[in-house]
């Protein structure tokens, strides 16, 4: 069976490859702050108009066609961010390919970028890092605290990136990228978007009113979202699950102004809380459990805090083309309420990182060479205090707190990538950096600190063979890294199953160098990719016992360097323009891991399921569109010991599923529309791997989207 569905995904890339399926550039010279796009709007057949450009930043820090880089992008642009209905900012990257969405309450998730997640993908805002010294390498809830509605275009992009963006890009980087409204003009204008939206299949409502007023050289634009999530309904029995309500408020301003020709000035601040959100698996009967772990547990509250400043310069000639400088501010409060089974102590904790950053980008062209170059530098501070409330006698006691308080981390780092034309049909781009870090962990009630300064060296190395005008050929091979942060170095004296930890100063980066290969067809008629990758993890840090006692009988365990990952996987999907009125769109994403340790291998943890989507867009009318899809995974029953012993994850192994889907979308006005989504028609009861409960069942959702 498993051979199969192998051979079915290797027979899929070879014959549909990968489509970042995405809303299309609307301007082929965007900025690298921009992301507009109009997929729907163009849909032509073999003799018609050309698919817009997909215009991405990431993979490069400059603004270029993702048919023209080597690397492996996903981008979800703004015509299908509009067209989705999301709970928080991950769900946009279901079923694109190379990502895996897992979630383990309703309010939080992340996406699995080639087997890897959490502080072993970066996560970015608007050229800023959002992985803080506190992200832990497993699923979290931090990238949950961006707003889900304040989003022109998302880019993934696949593979190590350590090159150009340092620690934790061993999977890939993912991006957000935020609106920026620009107006031409003398005159003052401006513009407005009203969304509402309803789902019924977690009573959940959302509304978002937003505004910008400008005129040539200058903008003004902000808004408020506001969003409210009751409790989830599963497939077949019509059950709603418990513990499974949370809302959410954001706010959002950005101020763009242009001094003189060639110079632009941003400044921009946004802020999103969650109030009070549930831990699901904690508070509910999951696999291999006869009563759930906690009475209590909720992260009450999480918020998180972002002001940056950006400059632009352009000019012709000098020791620059480009020049973006970025000064930032993020702020994440962590806040937990926990009580376990069978006591009446109430734990209570306050943590939050405050991460401030500087970065200079600069970018020349010389002869046949395009360089980027560079400088940053950040620096991150961990606050964390706990204390124990017994409800019986109302008492309040101070314990250790989840992170020695006042911990610091700072890096620094220098980058370069040389995208080199090697005549008409050669492209090769090479990078290196060097990151340097400074990690003091504060002594803990014991007496117990770490230091660490640990630096690392990386590089890339891409290349592509433009065989036609309309297919590339690309292969590249990377070196990412990840230093050891607060959450590796900072959790020191007891632990669950009778564990005393201790500190291990000798930690040092983990390693992944990723190969991949790929064929990229951008045709009049239709556009897709394909890659076949490999990555090989060393030096992943793991906890293990020292095979020594405390004085109490304790099992001493420490973090090491010492476990390795075997990754490799197959990337496919296309979008196929049948004609002007009418696409086809599929994607396919298949990931195998094996983990080593102490001489055994082992399946890896949380790898995802052979996993897609295949989809049917029709225009009925100028006015009309209908989207008919399915998602589908296969069965996952390759478990690592962690995943045969977290609640999340049926022993058995998680069954395969698909669900239809369906859009109805009627455009009103220029860029407005009301729409019906109709998700999981079958009304099938399913759960994706490693989530913390099974998915909504039979739901219909109105959307109304007015610009004006």
């Amino acid at each position: 069976m498993r051979s199969s569905a192998l051979l079915s995904a290797i027979l899929f890339a070879l014959a549909t490859p990968a489509f970042a399926e995405t809303a299309l550039e609307t301007e082929a010279d965007a900025k690298v702050e921009t992301g507009a796009s109009a997929e729907a709007a163009a849909t032509p057949d073999g003799s018609g108009e050309q698919p817009l450009e997909q215009i991405q930043v990431t993979a490069t820090r400059a603004a270029r066609s993702n048919f023209d880089v080597a690397a492996a992008v996903s981008v979800v642009g703004e015509d299908e961010i509009r067209e989705k209905t999301v709970i928080t900012i991950a769900d946009y990257l279901r079923a694109q390919p190379g990502a895996f969405i897992q979630s383990t309450t309703p309010g939080q998730a992340i996406p699995i970028i080639r087997g890897l997640k959490g502080s072993e993908v970066l996560h970015m805002v608007d050229g800023f890092r959002m992985n803080t010294a506190f992200f832990r390498n497993s699923p979290n809830q931090y990238f949950a605290l961006a707003d889900a509605q304040n989003v022109q275009q998302i880019e993934l992009v696949r593979g190590a990136q350590s090159s150009l963006y340092g620690s934790d890009a061993m999977g890939g980087v993912v991006q957000i990228l935020t609106p920026e409204e620009r107006f031409q003009g003398d005159s003052w204008d401006g513009r407005g978007r009203f969304k509402a939206q309803y789902s019924s299949g977690d009573l959940s409502s959302l509304g978002r009113i937003a505004g910008a007023v400008g005129k040539d050289g200058i903008s003004f634009s902000g808004g408020i979202t506001v969003q409210d999530v009751g409790l989830r309904k599963l497939g077949d029995d019509g059950q709603r699950v418990p513990y499974t309500e949370f809302s959410s408020w954001a706010a959002d301003a950005k101020l763009l102004w242009s001094p003189t020709p060639g110079h632009e000035l941003m400044l921009s601040a946004a802020y999103l809380k969650q109030p009070k959100t549930p831990r699901v698996d904690e508070l509910i009967t999951s696999f291999h459990q006869t009563r759930p772990n906690s009475v209590e547990f909720y992260f009450q509250p999480q918020d998180r805090l972002f002001v940056q400043a950006r400059y632009v310069i352009e000019q012709d000639g000098g020791w620059f083309d480009r020049a973006e400088f970025h000064a930032g501010y993020q702020k994440i409060n962590d806040d937990r309420r926990s009580r376990e089974f069978g006591t009446a102590n109430r734990e209570l904790e306050e943590n939050s990182s405050t991460l401030r950053g500087v970065t200079a980008t600069f970018n020349k062209e010389v002869g046949n060479h395009a360089f980027v170059y560079g400088a940053e530098a950040y620096y991150d501070t961990i606050d964390s205090f706990r204390q124990r409330l017994n409800l019986n006698t109302n008492v309040v006691s101070a314990r250790p707190p989840r992170f020695p308080d006042g911990s610091t981390m700072d890096s620094y780092a220098l980058f370069v990538n040389d995208s080199i034309t090697l005549g008409s049909q050669w492209q090769l781009d090479l990078g290196a950096r060097y990151s340097s870090f400074d990690i003091e962990l504060s002594p803990n009630a014991a007496g117990t600190g770490v230091k660490l300064s640990p630096d690392d060296f990386t590089g890339n190395a891409g290349l592509t063979f433009k065989a036609t005008d309309t297919v590339h050929v690309v292969g590249n091979v990377g070196r990412g890294f990840r230093a050891p942060n607060i959450f590796d170095l900072g959790v020191f004296g007891s632990r669950p199953s009778n564990r005393w930890a201790v500190p291990n100063t000798d930690l040092k980066p983990e390693t992944v160098i990723t190969y991949d290969l790929g064929l990229k067809w951008d045709n009049p008629g239709w556009q897709a990719e394909a890659f076949v990758w490999k990555s090989d993890y060393k030096d992943k840090i793991t906890s293990v016992e020292t095979g020594e006692l405390t004085d109490s009988g304790a099992i001493i365990v420490t973090n090491r360097n010492v476990t390795e990952l075997d990754l490799w996987g197959v990337e496919a999907g296309a979008r196929w323009y049948l004609s002007e009125e009418s696409q086809f769109y599929g994607v396919l994403n298949y990931t195998r891991g094996d983990e080593t340790y102490a001489g055994d291998t082992y399946d890896a943890d949380r790898v995802p399921p052979l996993s897609g989507r295949l989809g049917w867009l029709q225009k009925l009318s100028p006015v009309l569109e209908l989207d008919v899809n399915a998602l589908y995974a296969a069965r996952q029953d390759r478990l690592s010991p962690r995943d045969l012993t977290d609640p999340r994850v049926n022993p058995e192994g998680t069954a395969g599923w698909n669900t239809w889907n369906a859009r109805l979308s009627y455009e009103f006005a220029p860029a407005s529309t009301l729409a019906l989504h109709l998700d999981n028609i079958a009304d099938r009861r399913y759960r994706e791997h490693g989530s913390g409960l099974d998915e909504m069942g039979r739901s219909a959702s109105v959307v109304l989207d007015w610009n004006f």
